[in-house]
């Protein structure tokens, strides 16, 4: 019998799935990575060769529990975080740790590019504004502060190309996660010259591109030995995370949108040609679909937001937990359900990463407002599982003055499990929500586009077709959704309120950090 795998390079684990061909999954195996490092506020590195461990460990420990050979997966795809910088030295070794998708140092540097060339410039070449999270300001950065490793440094990788250099010895991306690199002529569907120049990077700095489908090599006799995949097995171009867990949503054509809550969070809806935000408010960038485009919008901390709540102020669920009571986030879901929608005019700004979609500033920060002498726990729990879904709708509202069409949202991540999160969205969204009978993310997507790159399906529209099995529908409420709207038109109202005291908190921190150093 023959299998598929994905495998997902995540923010806190590496993830392998094996599919077979009705797309049933197998088997399902995952390793943690080290915690992220914070040296600073707001910075966030890791190092790539534990990726490669935690693949290794993902693979072998996905192929035990199957109880199949590696001779037995007839093709792999690559899904993963995307933005992070990975530099390979002339033998291929890591030089230093990656910056990834969440660091925000990058600011200045973001501000010397569009100097250079001029915002409007940038966008006509990448179709997107420069945000901090991207790879492009984070090469310039590498650059002036870490001058001697970049000047080691022959090839930039993402995180997933990295495990794929590991694989097959290869050096290839594809377009979609190419498209968040900030280097990328997104409409082109290649690599900007214009933007490689202004960086003074070599056209060879950069990996070959392919379309996500496409077989870009075969696993290595090393890489065999290293994990028990059988060398010469198909690896496929893949996506990233956020295309690649659409295609795994069945988000392949027009009028489909879903929202993948993480440790950031997702809006994003496919478009059978590019449609750009003339304010770069949301990301316009290649699908893994051959051919396609898609939109999306990101909330940098969603998921994050309720991990830094359960770590923070969730002990007694944390210990609970460790007892055998159950998962923490669970209990603390089943918590905000005891509190009314809108809880009772308490807001969550959810910025603990400063924010992308809508408002592009890495100054933003979070907090409660509102917050008064009645409010309890469960409030301040559903606050938080509202302001990531007021976050999203953020994005959704952008989608519809845009003209792009939204029948229905795919819910996904830890937004979709249990009751009350993935209730909350349908409310908050006022859109119909469906869950799928597979939840397995960005893994599945990367699993069915090998299946399609090796030719067991014709197209990802038929694969979806014959694998994906909607489960529940969700219908927003009517009473709930009427809530909902007056509670959104108060929280968009918060941003623009403190969004100039961002850049003064900024100021004095500075300033009190320096003074540390006096």
């Amino acid at each position: 019998m023959a299998y598929w795998m994905g495998i997902d390079v995540g923010t806190g684990g590496t993830r392998a799935l094996l599919l077979n061909l009705a797309g049933e999954v197998v088997a399902s195996a995952a390793a943690v990575h080290p915690p992220i490092a914070m040296p600073r506020p707001l910075w966030a590195e890791q190092d790539a060769r534990d990726w490669w461990s935690a693949a290794q460990a993902a693979i072998a420990a996905a192929l035990k529990q199957a109880k199949i050979a590696g001779s037995d997966v007839e093709a792999i795809g690559l899904t993963g975080q995307m933005h992070g910088v990975v530099l390979l030295g002339a033998r291929g070794e890591v030089l230093g740790p990656s910056l990834i998708w969440c660091d925000q140092r990058t600011q200045p540097q973001v501000e010397e590019l569009n100097r250079r060339l001029g915002r409007e410039q940038v966008h006509r070449h990448i179709a997107n504004p420069l945000l901090t999270g991207f790879s492009a300001p984070k090469l310039l950065w590498e650059r002036q502060h870490r001058p001697e490793e970049f000047r080691r440094a022959g090839k930039f990788l993402l995180p997933k190309d990295y495990l794929r250099f590991c694989l097959t010895g290869g050096y290839a991306s594809d377009v979609s996660d190419a498209s968040g690199t900030g280097l990328f002529d997104v409409l082109a569907r290649r690599w900007s010259a214009a933007m490689l120049e202004a960086l003074e990077l070599k056209p060879d700095f950069v990996p070959e591109v392919f379309e996500s489908i496409a077989v870009t090599g075969a696993i290595s006799a090393a890489a065999a030995s290293a994990t028990g995949l059988r060398a010469g097995t198909k690896v496929v171009a893949g996506g990233g995370d956020q295309a690649a867990g659409a295609v795994g949503n069945g988000i392949v054509a027009a009028g489909l949108a879903s929202a993948t809550l993480g440790t950031s969070g997702v809006l994003f809806a496919a478009t059978d040609r590019p449609l750009a935000d003339p304010r770069g408010r949301i990301h316009t960038f290649c699908h893994a679909v051959p051919g396609e485009w898609h939109v999306m919008g990101v909330t940098q901390a969603a998921g994050l937001s309720l991990r830094w709540v359960r770590d923070q102020l969730g002990e007694a669920e944390r210990q609970a937990e460790a007892a055998g009571g159950g998962d923490a986030y669970d209990t603390l879901c089943a918590l905000a359900a005891g509190a009314p929608p809108g809880s009772e005019g308490l807001f969550f700004l959810p910025y603990l990463m400063g924010e992308r979609a809508p408002h592009l500033d890495p100054e933003a920060r979070g907090g409660w407002i509102g917050l008064t002498a009645s409010h309890t726990r469960a409030h301040l729990v559903r606050a938080v599982l509202e302001g990531v879904a007021y976050s999203l709708r953020d994005s959704l509202e952008i989608f519809r003055a845009l003209g792009i069409p939204v029948r229905e949202i795919r819910l996904s991540g830890g937004g979709a499990r249990g009751e009350v999160w993935p209730r909350i969205q349908a409310d908050v969204y006022n859109t119909p929500c469906v869950l799928l009978a597979s939840q397995e993310g960005a893994a599945y997507g990367a699993a069915l586009l090998a299946m399609v790159g090796s030719g067991a399906y014709g197209s990802l529209g038929e694969a979806c077709g014959k694998c994906l099995r909607p489960a529940r529908r969700l219908e927003p409420g009517l009473e709930a959704a009427a809530a909902y709207d007056a509670g959104y038109a108060l929280y968009r109202d918060l941003y623009p309120r403190l969004q100039s005291w961002f850049p003064r908190l900024r100021a004095k921190l500075n300033s009190q950090s320096a003074s540390d150093f006096a």
